[in-house]
């Protein structure tokens, strides 16, 4: 129910925009599945097929577009989640930084099954940092639906080829990324009793940032892995984890894809410093995977008292 300070309007109406983006997500693969068998069989009628079947030809033929005026319509999403920040590297330095031509990634972790708590990053951001693009999985991109519904944030392929590209020719803070840095292995992980990020063996994106001269900034977001919960065996699960997008089920409030309203905090900690080596050495590369690794660690245990489902909830890094 709503908090205090939180009228029920804007609680019912952050309620609804949050689920539309689960609802969207959890239920996109059926329906493509089924406009495509309705336009084939031409079920019922030939009429009936091609307008049932018309967001999926529209999506199909429109590509991903980021929407930064929408922002401001969906501010009622930060309510509903209690939506807080603490930043140990404010907004206007991340600005200076990447101005004066010092590239960084934003290093999210953990993913979550929807990053909602990224979400609420997205809308509180000043115009200029909401700019940043995710990277996500390639398939994201091609999804028909998804990548129109959830591109609003703006997106990008998460291959190694096209982040450099962004880092080489970008400028400012189009020369930055959002990576979330454990991708689908880590959304099923995914507890609300324990807090597992896969980043033991997640090495790539240190060497890149190494190779390419540009410096990591860990975020942590609190909440992320509590708000929804997935099913982690089964053909979909397995299905998800090849096809590194979720089409397996998940849930929330009363079982249905609604998120749970508790509490979300980004945390943002400093830039990790990475100095700019072109050919880095796997000692070079564990060193700073191991200094990444110690800095997540140092943000959660340093704020998880501030979430009430956090308290008693250990980190381990899988």
């Amino acid at each position: 129910m709503a908090r205090q300070g939180t009228s029920y309007f804007r609680w019912l109406q952050g309620l609804l925009i949050s689920s539309i983006f689960s609802t969207v997500y959890l239920l996109t693969p059926l329906y493509i599945i089924s406009a495509l068998i309705a336009i084939c069989l031409q079920y019922p009628c030939k009429h009936a097929a091609y307008l049932y079947g018309a967001p999926l030809i529209i999506s199909i033929l429109t590509p991903s577009r980021q929407m930064l005026f929408l922002a401001k319509y969906m501010t009622s999403m930060v309510d509903y989640f209690d939506y807080e920040e603490v930043h140990e590297i404010t907004n206007e330095e991340c600005l200076k930084l990447a101005n004066d031509g010092r590239k960084f990634i934003l290093a999210f972790q953990p993913h979550g099954v929807i990053s909602f708590c990224s979400f609420c990053s997205w809308i509180n951001a000043p115009p200029e940092l909401r700019c940043v693009q995710s990277a996500v999985a390639s398939v994201l991109m091609k999804v028909p639906i998804l990548k129109n519904v959830m591109g609003i944030y703006g997106l990008t392929d998460a291959s190694s080829k096209n982040i450099c590209k962004i880092f080489r020719t970008g400028q400012g803070v189009n020369g930055c990324v959002v990576l979330y840095v454990g991708g689908i292995a880590e959304l099923f992980k995914t507890c609300k009793d324990e807090e597992r990020l896969f980043l033991k063996n997640r090495k790539g994106f240190i060497k890149i940032a190494l190779r390419e001269g540009v410096d990591v900034i860990p975020v942590y977001l609190f909440g992320n892995t509590s708000v929804l919960s997935v099913l982690k065996t089964g053909i979909l699960a397995t299905l998800s984890r090849k096809m590194q997008v979720s089409v397996t089920y998940f849930w929330g409030k009363w079982f249905l894809p609604i998120p749970r309203d508790d509490k979300l905090l980004y945390v943002r900690g400093k830039p990790l410093g990475l100095p700019h080596i072109p050919e880095p050495t796997d000692s070079d590369v564990n060193h700073w995977h191991a200094k990444y690794v110690e800095e997540v660690s140092r943000l959660y245990n340093e704020n998880r008292e501030k979430l009430p489902t956090y308290k008693h909830k250990k980190l381990f890094i899988d």
